[in-house]
């Protein structure tokens, strides 16, 4: 009898990953709707799906009347550092529930307590509002006990631009900095100046000019000319990182915001700052959200950052 034997052909890693941004895409669009109540909602359900940890404890805190949340691990962990995290979402959407997705990653390949945030919305309340709040987060902090030294700055997307700034203005105002910090996919330049918007434009699955215009439109809109911008505490890519603290920057390869972190990390080296960017090849915007290996190992690569400068 004639026995033949089918190979079956695995699928090379680069069509896994064309698929994976196709329905990355198709996510997002259902995510991204022009009515902004609704995309809170809808990502806020997200955040409940696939930020629904087992061994993870969650509790709320009211942090001078803003809404707030302690992600830890159930188990012994380390109580000296803390994270405070800033969540993205073009500074009009977002919440500590759809950081989840982040924050329990976070909080599980670390053994720290990650402190997340509700600042404040566009356009309902365009900046400084989101600032203010980030500095009253800040500032809460301090008053529990912690020392600047204690506390490493995280945030995604516009989160990572909060972080930035608020950096910036605790320098300006001459404060201790925090220890570090570490940014996914951060958003640094509301001019739009980088290249990558446009050579990346079409592949990027997440964010396109359109979405970017509307979301700086709601959080500057007095917005004369791109010159205001530039303001640092609007896009930090234009401020003075002297003495900046140690930092960790990841971008993936597929998105426009990726100029966003080539420049910044080119700037950071060249005021003599100790930084670090990963590109990861063939990731999308803030892919550590998403329930794949690499993202738990870009999260792996966090938590080794953050040991590092916490020696």
């Amino acid at each position: 009898m004639n026995t033949k034997k089918f190979l079956v052909k695995k699928p090379s890693a680069e069509t896994v990953n064309q698929n994976m941004m196709v329905l990355i895409r198709k996510v997002h669009g259902m995510i991204d709707k022009p009515d902004i109540e609704k995309h809170r909602q809808s990502q806020d359900h997200v955040g409940a799906l696939l930020g629904n940890v087992k061994d993870m404890l969650i509790r709320n805190v009211d942090i001078r009347g803003m809404d707030g949340e302690w992600i830890s691990v159930n188990r012994a962990h380390m109580k000296k550092y803390i994270i405070l995290y800033c969540h993205g979402g073009g500074y009009s959407t977002g919440s500590s529930l759809y950081a989840r997705t982040l924050t329990t990653k976070l909080a599980s390949s670390t053994s720290m307590d990650v402190l997340c945030f509700d600042y404040r919305l566009a356009p309902e309340n365009p900046y400084p509002a989101a600032m203010e709040d980030a500095m009253a987060a800040w500032d809460y902090l301090m008053l529990l006990g912690y020392g600047a030294r204690d506390v490493i700055l995280a945030g995604d997307s516009a989160g990572g631009n909060m972080a930035l700034s608020l950096v910036l203005r605790l320098k300006e105002q001459k404060r201790l900095l925090p220890r570090g910090l570490v940014l996914m996919s951060p958003w640094t330049d509301l001019t739009s100046s980088g290249k990558t918007h446009k050579t990346k434009a079409e592949v990027d699955p997440v964010l396109d000019a359109e979405y970017l215009e509307r979301m700086i439109g709601n959080y500057i809109p007095e917005q004369k000319d791109k010159e205001e911008a530039k303001d640092p505490m609007i896009s930090p890519l234009f401020g003075d990182f002297e003495g900046f603290p140690p930092t960790y920057i990841q971008v993936g390869e597929n998105e426009i915001l990726l100029s966003d972190s080539v420049m910044l990390h080119k700037k950071l080296v060249q005021e003599n700052v100790s930084v670090k960017l990963d590109i990861f090849k063939g990731m999308w915007h803030v892919f550590q959200m998403s329930p794949l290996k690499t993202a738990y190992d870009a999260m792996d690569k966090n938590a080794e950052f953050i040991y590092e400068i916490c020696r």
